[in-house]
């Protein structure tokens, strides 16, 4: 298979995350609607496309990705608290974000835990970061990845998003190359979001 062809590949799935993005976030209404089905959108995409890599053993990956969604949250707890003694736009945008995108219902849960934070690993370490390294060493990779990552989330008018997801994507795309685990960054993930989302949110 040519790299060309991996690059359409690439190319329109990136497209087509972005697009989805976009759709999910403009509609503040139905945006646990839009983003479920955007996810599962993008995790059908991927595993179409890219076989996913599991190498890590499961005392590996569990123990990495608990340690490292904690260190995740404590650095993003430390920058909140900095972003709280300088004035400037983006700790008011953290208050927006926790408002807008609230849990109201239980499912909301259940599709943060089982198909949000997955997917979002599935499709962006699995496939997108895997297809990067065809072309760039895992250096070049790793940021291409995250800046692929947090531009998305221009989409949705948070420029704290943008960051966070780029920074985030720093770290579980270095995790994804090291270990080569999709679980291993989806369990990362899942407890970075478990301690910010729900048990110790940032307001």
């Amino acid at each position: 298979m040519s790299k060309k062809w991996i690059d359409v590949k690439l190319a329109g799935g990136v497209f087509l995350a972005y697009l989805l993005v976009f759709v999910a976030f403009d509609r503040t209404d139905v945006f646990w609607y839009l983003y479920t089905a955007a996810i599962l959108f993008l995790i059908s995409y991927s595993i179409i496309h890219e076989p996913l890599d599991d190498e890590a053993p499961t005392k590996q990956y569990i123990t990495y990705g608990v340690i490292s969604g904690i260190a995740l949250y404590v650095l993003f707890f430390i920058g909140d608290w900095v972003l709280g003694i300088i004035p400037n736009p983006l700790s008011e945008q953290v208050d927006s974000v926790y408002t807008h995108f609230s849990f109201e219902f239980f499912w909301h849960y259940l599709v943060l835990v089982f198909i949000m934070i997955p997917g979002e690993e599935i499709f962006w370490r699995g496939f997108v970061l895997k297809k990067l390294l065809v072309w760039l060493n895992p250096i070049g990779a790793i940021f291409a990845g995250a800046l692929l990552n947090g531009a998305a989330f221009y989409f949705t008018g948070y420029f704290i998003l943008v960051i966070a997801a780029f920074v985030s994507g720093l770290v579980w795309g270095w995790l994804y190359i090291w270990k080569r685990s999709i679980r291993l960054v989806i369990l990362s993930h899942l407890t970075f979001n478990l301690l910010l989302l729900i048990l110790f949110p940032l307001q």
